[in-house]
């Protein structure tokens, strides 16, 4: 088979939530993050997962991916929706009960007018400058909000994955001056904002990356492996090259395995002559470009071919390979592709 493996833990997932709500605390409430498909993994069965955890406010970017989720959860879980309430939303949050954070008084007017009584939060920006409204927006609409019933009034963190960044605490500071004195739960902590300390949880955290197995949640257990398989393997004289604009040269003769996987896979360009894959517990060093749908990679130190070769593993983590890709975990994560066989492992007893 030429489809390469994907292997997603959920007993991993659901271990790496409950280490999250213990750091949580026992007076905060500890949501999940399932945006962008269960950032690359499946919605459906990771929030499941996630639900028989004991997780129950989930969170997605946008109306569509909460219909999948709900249609994964049933009813019951709350499921909220960091773009608000968009034109042409009102009957699928009406309908499936999701909970739509509203970012601004244009979203606030069509919610009320058009859901009177359905539930809804508040997002308010307190120095990221990219969702919610700021404090002049928030004071001249407060009394009308606060009257119809929020169920959650939030923001979110710009630098908390750096604990030493000022930005932090001008954001919390912010956030107590925005919404001290409101009998309203409040949110603040993503993942970074959780390790952050018990300063910043609030009355509920929404941890999303840490979920995953991603920094900065530096002691989470590994979620997923991806496995290659070997599609052909050349022998190269010194002097041939390997790939597109001959970017690598062999300095010595040379057994090079051109396995399945490519950028249309989400394996980023940037990979090619950086990256290395791995043949059990040996390393392989990626050689040339990255191509649409093929790796080659260097296999001349193996005693023997491989079938496979692990680019996702014990020995390389999703931010190993954001490292060498130049880029972030959140990327190698939700850029995953479709033609990856999913394999899910659940039921091991993982706590």
């Amino acid at each position: 088979m030429a489809t390469a493996t994907l292997s997603i833990d959920l007993d991993a997932i659901a271990a790496n939530w409950r280490a999250l709500d213990r750091l949580s605390g026992a007076s905060t409430q500890t949501g999940a993050v399932v945006k962008a498909d269960g950032y690359g993994l499946g919605s459906g069965r990771v929030a499941r997962a996630l639900a028989h955890a004991g997780a129950r406010r989930f969170f997605v970017a946008c109306s569509e991916e909460g219909a999948s989720v709900r249609q994964a959860l049933g009813e019951g879980p709350q499921i909220s929706i960091f773009s608000g309430h968009m034109a042409g939303d009102t009957d699928m949050i009406h309908d499936l009960d999701l909970t739509p954070m509203l970012n601004s008084i244009d979203q606030i007017t069509r919610h009320l007018e058009s859901l009177p009584g359905h539930s809804f939060g508040i997002q308010l920006d307190t120095g990221m400058n990219r969702l919610g409204m700021e404090q002049g927006e928030w004071e001249a609409v407060a009394a009308l909000v606060l009257n119809a019933g929020p169920e959650l009034i939030m923001s979110h963190l710009a630098c908390a994955d750096d604990p030493a960044h000022e930005m932090n605490a001008a954001q919390l500071a912010e956030f107590h001056a925005m919404t001290d004195g409101l009998d309203v739960p409040r949110s603040l902590a993503a993942t970074g904002g959780i390790l952050l300390g018990p300063e910043y949880h609030f009355d509920l955290t929404r941890p999303g990356i840490g979920l995953y197995g991603g920094l900065p949640f530096e002691t989470c257990a590994p979620t997923v492996a991806l496995s290659l398989p070997v599609i052909q393997t050349r022998e190269l004289a010194i002097g041939e090259t390997v790939g597109y604009s001959c970017a690598w040269v062999a300095e010595a003769p040379s057994l090079i395995a051109t396995v399945a996987g490519g950028y249309a896979d989400g394996l980023l360009r940037t990979l090619g002559n950086r990256a290395v894959l791995w043949a059990g517990d040996v390393p392989c060093p990626v050689v040339g470009r990255v191509s649409m749908d093929a790796i080659t990679v260097d296999i001349s130190h193996l005693e023997q071919i491989p079938r496979k070769l692990d680019i996702l593993g014990p020995h390389q983590t999703i931010d190993d390979l954001a490292e060498a890709g130049d880029t972030i975990g959140y990327e190698i994560l939700t850029g995953l592709g479709a033609r990856y066989a999913r394999r899910y492992i659940e039921g091991t007893g993982r706590s």
